[in-house]
């Protein structure tokens, strides 16, 4: 088992409501392709480094887990074709 971190980062163009259920949808997805949620973090509305579909905020979240090394492209690869998601990333943490 590995340890990883997903960033995802949500547009802030939706209500909070939606929001949370983007962030459910990804969580479930981890523990879906058998992944271990340990930790979500919730860093809230930032400023975007550039602008991404006209927006300049958006809402970030940190989602760390662990699982076999095949599970983050699983994840990555559902991800990419979720609504409301404008970027994510998931990297592996050294232990």
């Amino acid at each position: 088992m590995n340890k990883y971190e997903l960033a995802v980062v949500v547009s802030a163009k939706i209500e909070d409501d939606e929001r949370a259920q983007v962030i459910e949808k990804v969580k479930a997805l981890v523990e879906r392709f058998g992944g271990k949620i340990s930790d979500v973090d919730e860093w809230g509305k930032k400023r975007l480094a550039y602008e991404i579909q006209k927006m300049k905020e958006a809402y970030y979240y940190f989602i760390h887990f662990e699982s076999d090394a095949e599970t983050p492209g699983e994840i990555e690869q559902r991800i990419r074709i979720m609504d409301n998601v404008v970027r994510y990333l998931c990297v592996r943490q050294e232990a």
